[in-house]
């Protein structure tokens, strides 16, 4: 690759980078060509990236960034899992790498925070942005309902009433 070629990419790179909110180092020593593909096609379909990298250009393409803090994580054969939603890339490189030895969490960056392998995994156990608008709009239609439900009870019971105090009157 020609030195245009290597500024392109670190230029396409560092866009790459700053528009994430959520970067992930892995470390992939071995992976098949499918098996990356695997890797990519999952994180396409979450929302996410991954891209394979070399350290040095990473590590220019870092620079200026809110992830900055990860070049020191750049070492070995790396690949970076990237994604807008603060928990997609996670997600699926935790996923993947549970079943598959051959990759590795090394770290991760959300924002400026600078997160070890431990806190990449902690962050995949959340619930993911769209989970979470569903459980919040779950839980403000939940009292909307029920105030529906205690309105109309107290017809309900008085059209009962009225219905006992007819049936008594016909009896009589």
């Amino acid at each position: 690759m020609d030195r245009s070629g290597k500024q392109e990419l670190v230029s396409e790179l560092h866009q790459t980078i700053s528009d994430a909110n959520l970067v992930v180092i892995t470390k992939q020593s071995g992976l098949t060509v499918a098996e990356v593909s695997d890797l990519r096609r999952k994180m396409r379909a979450a929302g996410a990236g991954f891209k394979v990298a070399k350290n040095r250009l990473a590590q220019l393409a870092l620079k200026g960034t809110k992830h900055e803090g990860l070049d020191n994580l750049l070492k070995g054969p790396t690949a970076i899992a990237y994604s807008a939603d603060p928990v997609a890339a996670a997600k699926v490189a935790v996923t993947f790498a549970k079943s598959n030895e051959k990759l590795t969490i090394v770290g991760g960056s959300m924002g400026t925070q600078v997160l070890d392998a431990a806190g990449v995994t902690a962050l995949a156990t959340l619930p993911s942005l769209d989970e979470l608008r569903a459980k919040l709009l779950g839980m403000l239609q939940t009292p909307a309902t029920r105030v529906a439900t205690v309105v109309q009870a107290p017809a309900g019971q008085l059209a009962r009433v009225f219905g006992a105090y007819a049936k008594k009157g016909e009896t009589a």
